[in-house]
């Protein structure tokens, strides 16, 4: 099976109802993606499918081939992060850091929908839980990243 990952093709040879999760995790070692809880709850497992937000703990593989896929890791360019991993920086907003990865690829899949989202809207898209309660901050970091 083909899947395209980071703007790179790859062949996997794996059954075609493996979650996409452990698809990048095992078989392509980006373990930017986090395991969360496995129902697509927490966010943790957020990568871009298409530049929409998708849970990757259950969307099976074959549910992605033909489609671009966009992990953490494919955000940086060369030495240049994302504007959205810059924001999260400048605004503090890892504490532990677990939820981070997904929590920027929803951030950065919100911002391709809406170039400058109010609250309501991030309040409405940023659905990743955070156990420690950085919402305030990731609210500041996306707003600043719209701006820039």
């Amino acid at each position: 099976m083909q899947i395209t990952v980071n703007a790179r093709v790859v062949e996997l040879d794996v059954e075609p109802d493996m979650p996409l999760l452990w698809a990048l995790r095992d078989e392509l070692d980006l373990t930017g993606t986090k395991y969360g809880c496995g129902v697509a709850y927490c966010g943790a497992c957020t990568v871009l499918v298409d530049g929409q937000p998708t849970r990757s703990c259950v969307t099976p593989i074959a549910a992605v081939e033909g489609k671009q896929i966009t992990t953490i890791e494919g955000l940086k360019r060369g030495e240049r992060r994302d504007r959205v991993q810059e924001s999260w920086i400048a605004h503090q907003v890892p504490q532990c850091g677990y939820c981070q990865p997904g929590q920027i690829m929803a951030a950065v899949g919100l911002l391709l929908e809406k170039g400058d989202p109010t609250d309501a809207e991030i309040d409405a898209a940023i659905t990743n839980v955070c156990r420690s309660g950085t919402y305030t901050r990731v609210r500041a970091a996306i707003h600043a990243a719209a701006k820039s």
